[in-house]
């Protein structure tokens, strides 16, 4: 045989697999007589058994047919293989409009992790709760039901009954078990949101700057963004008027992502009046609302809607793991049908055991005690991270969000917006990740004329914490002119 295939299969799948090829290339011909599997074997110089099972699986493959008394025969309508096509790349298959914008987006670079890493979102693997995570997922597992199948496409009823409670205590929300839809994190609610909310050409109002992977994938539904600037306190509704109707707004008003604002109780007003009037849905992403460092977390959005236009987005990524993948929506009781259908559609449903030990650490409360713990481990590291940037920079920096949250935005007065990729890169020669603030605008013509960083501390402990920013300022010191 002159192709050999892969030593790591069987004989049997070798001879196997040379065979179809011999056929592909027109050896064997549609009819054509196979050698017995005694010769065939001696050939070889494998056992007859070894053959046999060869052409046995071709048979069940449909390469070969036998009959009672004859020879082993190519199946008719087989086919040789097309000849190779010049040298070049095959054309990719034809995307769908969808698979064209998504391309469209620009993509994260996928680099090696620093040694130090400011990146938000991450949280530190010390404040997972190992020991009360490992008792309820043990105890789920243990409870092994008679009968595994799929279920509710909205999630545990045991879970959705825990979250039902902790929203009501925690967020000020009322809403029943059906507007309950549990998700693979708040990421899967947003597209689902997407998906059922918005047609192609469909105006969605978003903060500027905001969160960029919202932003994308209502791009990837063909939605016509528009940005509306936020500032201190978040999205400046008194500019809705002017911008008029559209189909959906998405906002972070507990803790506007990048820049901290919280939104004050009359823009809320504002928002959902102008909601009601020209028939648009609120997404409110209350990605972090559970961090306040200098009072008790404010009550959700959600919680004064009235006109049921409000679809709540919430998510343990940032109190537990963003590797749990569970997160929650809860939804105006009309869309409540359309939003378990959906689920269903998209993955059946969310992971049945992470369900039921979240839905135990709710019951019992460990998730609330857990999340005091958290809450006092990363005031720890805000206040270093604040600390060393006064210590490191002094009055070259500004600080805007850090009153909640897990993440913070550096301003350098005086360093001109066109140099934080020069100051990114220069941080990560020093083994330092940090991350620009420019990508997150829409229009990069309403950002201010100076350099920000964006810097999430709940990864890293307050020592590592001290150490980056001192790295961090040797870049500036030690890399080439930026205006400093």
């Amino acid at each position: 045989m002159d192709a050999i295939p892969p030593r790591t299969l069987s004989a049997s799948a070798r001879i196997g697999a040379d065979l179809k090829a011999q056929i592909a290339a027109g050896l064997y011909p549609p009819g054509a007589a196979l050698p017995s599997t005694r010769a065939l074997a001696a050939e070889l110089g494998v056992s007859r058994t070894t053959v046999t099972a060869a052409y046995d699986q071709l048979v069940a493959e449909g390469y070969l047919e036998t009959r009672p008394g004859a020879r082993t025969r190519v199946a008719a309508g087989i086919l040789p293989s097309a000849a190779p096509a010049p040298a070049g790349p095959n054309p990719a298959p034809r995307l769908s409009a969808f698979g064209r914008r998504i391309l469209a987006e620009p993509t994260p670079a996928s680099l090696p992790a620093p040694a130090i890493d400011f990146r938000y979102g991450d949280l530190s693997g010390d404040d997972f709760p190992v020991l009360a995570w490992r008792r309820a997922l043990t105890a789920a597992l243990l409870r092994r039901p008679a009968r595994l199948g799929y279920g509710d496409p909205r999630g545990l009823p045991a879970l959705r009954a825990a979250l039902q409670a902790y929203l009501w205590r925690a967020r000020g929300l009322s809403c029943g078990l059906d507007q309950i839809v549990v998700v693979n994190g708040s990421q899967q609610g947003i597209d689902l949101c997407a998906r059922l909310l918005v047609d192609p050409g469909d105006r969605v109002v978003m903060e500027d700057p905001g969160y960029g992977a919202a932003r994308k994938v209502f791009a990837a539904a063909g939605a016509a963004i528009v940005p509306v600037p936020v500032d201190s306190e978040g999205l400046q509704t008194g500019r809705l008027p002017d911008i008029g109707p559209a189909r959906l707004a998405y906002v972070t008003p507990s803790h506007q992502f990048p820049l901290g604002g919280v939104l004050p109780a009359a823009r809320r007003q504002a928002l959902l009046a102008w909601a009601e009037a020209c028939g648009a849905t609120i997404v409110e992403d209350d990605y972090d609302g559970e961090y306040r460092f200098d009072a008790r977390p404010v009550e959700a959005l959600q919680s004064l809607d009235r006109a049921g236009r409000v679809v709540y987005a919430g998510t343990v990524s940032k109190t537990l793991s963003p590797q749990l993948r569970l997160g929650y929506l809860v939804v105006p009781e009309g869309l409540a049908a359309a939003f378990a259908e959906a689920k269903r559609l998209a993955d059946r449903q969310a992971p049945g055991l992470e369900q039921a030990a979240l839905a135990a650490l709710l019951g019992n409360g460990g998730y609330e005690r857990h999340l005091r713990q958290a809450r006092r481990r990363n005031a720890g590291r805000r206040a270093a991270l604040l600390a060393a940037l006064a210590e490191s920079f002094g009055g070259r920096v500004r600080v805007e969000g850090a009153a909640a949250g897990l993440h913070l935005v550096a301003w350098f007065e005086g360093v001109p917006a066109a140099a934080e990729a020069g100051i990114a890169a220069a941080a990560r020669v020093a083994g330092i990740g940090v991350y620009p603030v420019g990508p997150l605008y829409h229009d990069a013509l309403a950002r201010p004329d100076r350099a920000g960083l964006l810097l999430g501390f709940a990864g890293s402990e307050p020592e590592t914490i001290r150490t980056g920013i001192r790295r961090l300022a040797a870049a500036f010191d030690d890399g080439p002119p930026i205006g400093m």
